[in-house]
């Protein structure tokens, strides 16, 4: 793969492999390096241009491989650096781009730097992190009253006294950002990666690494003590000239969860990040008003400041949209827990199918979570005992309903995923969901997504930059790009009428005679 200043990150599909799930080789369970080079004939095939690969690094798996106790390594239970590397090189072979998932804010408990701040209060490593005396005449009060990401304390209390702060799972203890020694680190870990021929950097809780030295409390109407505090841009300024030393085609790709849409664009200015996901549009409701002022807001804050849109629909921490749009409540957040809540799946799967669409043909680029592909829906009837995710017990809301093994073949689990016993268990219901039944289906979803992303490539429209809304009718999402192509949502109640056009290029469903039916979308060439 020739590396150039390509900027393949403005219109790229970008597959996330959650390793953990996506395919394993050696029959313990749990999907490993081996699985993912043994299935790249199904990415290939797919036709995505860049797999995202969620961290393989060695790890306690506190948080599912986002507590990392070595960023320079892979995690034995995923494989040896020498199999990410032949990976690298393969995936490059048949045309796709790699992207590491780095996590900035925090690392492991078990990381040589804590363990060495850990062994004397007088450790140099001390600095690296937040540890703080505690409040109150014995210092028996942590130090801040603040809420951690997973809910819950943020403070964990260690033999000598001290605390020491975690916006995660006490596991995950949090670096200190104002520390050159901490910032030389990072930078030294993206040539590391770079020097492979990694293609992206995903970074991780991107808005969260510096904190407020003076450790106020979380107050309405004040400034927020580590959301997105102004320093951080710095930090982003210095990884961007790393990856322009690179010749100007390696990616630093942001998760920015920021409701204020001019602060999300400030990652993106010129100096700073590539790009960042979209969680706007991933939360938002199957509704074609907001949908649509959904995506006005998303490509007028990029369209400002020059970067590219992303269109994101599911991930490896969120409720799997077949679900989501099988609700009543069809929108996402982690303060709206939709476990448990009546699901409609058939209803759900038509609208992700018309959701492909939408996502597809937006200007941008797109990401497509594992499985999504498949049609996979949430697995909500996991036992809680078999439950893995910390989040489960701090928050009472546990990811690992989206986070199952990927059902490849046969008619019972594990469906080809694994020779013994999978580390989540897969519905028996998912037999109809393989890849082994759905390739071949025009029907299937797994075969829309390849149209899709053919179509993708090959239609002259969807290369354009730009979109224009065209009448639809109200519950009617409906815009062209360039001047030759048509994308059309049927979000109402009722089928309609199709706008005229020369061909119909690609349908997410039956069409009810010469009628779009509702939750169903089509792509048109126009005259």
């Amino acid at each position: 793969m020739s590396h150039q200043d390509s900027q393949w990150w403005r219109d790229a599909v970008i597959y996330q492999v959650y390793p953990r799930s996506f395919a394993d080789a050696d029959g313990d369970g749990v999907g490993d390096i081996a699985g993912i080079r043994a299935h790249l004939g199904h990415l290939a095939g797919l036709g995505v241009d860049a797999i995202w690969m969620s961290p393989w690094y060695p790890s306690p798996m506190a948080d599912a491989g986002y507590d990392v106790a070595d960023f320079r390594d892979i995690d034995p239970a995923f494989g040896t650096l020498a199999e990410a590397e032949a990976l690298i090189e393969e995936a490059h072979a048949a045309g796709i781009r790699m992207i590491v998932d780095i996590v900035p804010n925090h690392l492991s408990t078990e990381h040589p730097w804590f363990q060495a701040a850990l062994a004397s209060p007088d450790a140099p490593e001390r600095d690296y992190f937040w540890f703080r005396p505690g409040r109150g005449p014995n210092g028996d009060r942590m130090p801040t009253d603040w809420i951690g990401e997973f809910g819950g304390t943020t403070w964990t209390r260690v033999p000598d006294g001290a605390w020491y702060l975690h916006l995660f799972a006490p596991q995950q203890v949090d670096l200190n950002w104002d520390h050159p020694v901490v910032r030389a680190e990072f930078e030294s870990i993206l040539r590391f990666w770079f020097d492979r021929g990694v293609d992206g950097i995903r970074i991780d809780s991107a808005a969260l690494l510096l904190k407020d030295t003076s450790l106020p409390e979380v107050r309405d109407g004040e400034p927020h003590p580590f959301h997105d505090l102004d320093g951080v841009h710095e930090v982003y300024r210095s990884w961007r000239r790393v990856a322009d030393s690179y010749g100007g085609d390696r990616a630093l790709i942001g998760e920015v969860w920021m409701p204020e849409v001019e602060r999300f664009a400030n990652y993106l200015r010129p100096d700073e990040l590539h790009a960042a996901f979209n969680f706007d549009f991933l939360g938002c409701a199957w509704d074609p008003a907001l949908m649509r002022a959904c995506v006005d807001r998303t490509l007028h804050a990029h369209a400002a400041i020059g970067a590219p849109a992303t269109w994101v629909l599911s991930n490896h921490d969120v409720t799997r949209h077949v679900t989501r749009y099988g609700r009543a409540d069809t929108t996402f957040s982690f303060d709206n827990n939709l476990d448990g809540t009546p699901v409609d799946l058939e209803l759900g799967t038509r609208r992700a199918r018309a959701a492909a669409l939408l996502s597809l043909s937006l200007p941008g680029a797109t990401y497509i979570y594992q499985g999504e592909e498949l049609g996979l829906w949430e697995n909500e009837n996991i036992p809680p005992e078999q439950f893995q995710d910390p989040m489960w017990g701090r928050r009472g809301h546990s990811r690992d309903g989206c986070r199952v093994p990927l059902p490849w073949s046969g008619d019972e689990p594990p469906f080809g995923f694994t020779t013994g016993t999978p580390w989540l268990p897969q519905p028996a219901e998912w037999k109809d969901r393989t890849v082994q039944a759905q390739t071949g289906d025009p029907s299937s979803m797994l075969e829309l997504y390849r149209s899709a992303i053919a179509l993708r490539r090959a239609e002259e429209g969807l290369h354009q930059p730009a979109m224009t809304w065209i009448d639809g009718g109200g519950d009617v999402l409906a815009y062209t790009r360039g001047d030759r192509f048509a994308c059309v949502v049927n979000m109402s109640g009722a089928p309609i009428a199709l706008p005229d056009h020369e061909t119909l290029l690609l349908a997410s469903g039956p069409l009810d005679g010469d009628r779009l039916p509702p939750d169903t979308a089509v792509w048109l060439r126009l005259h």
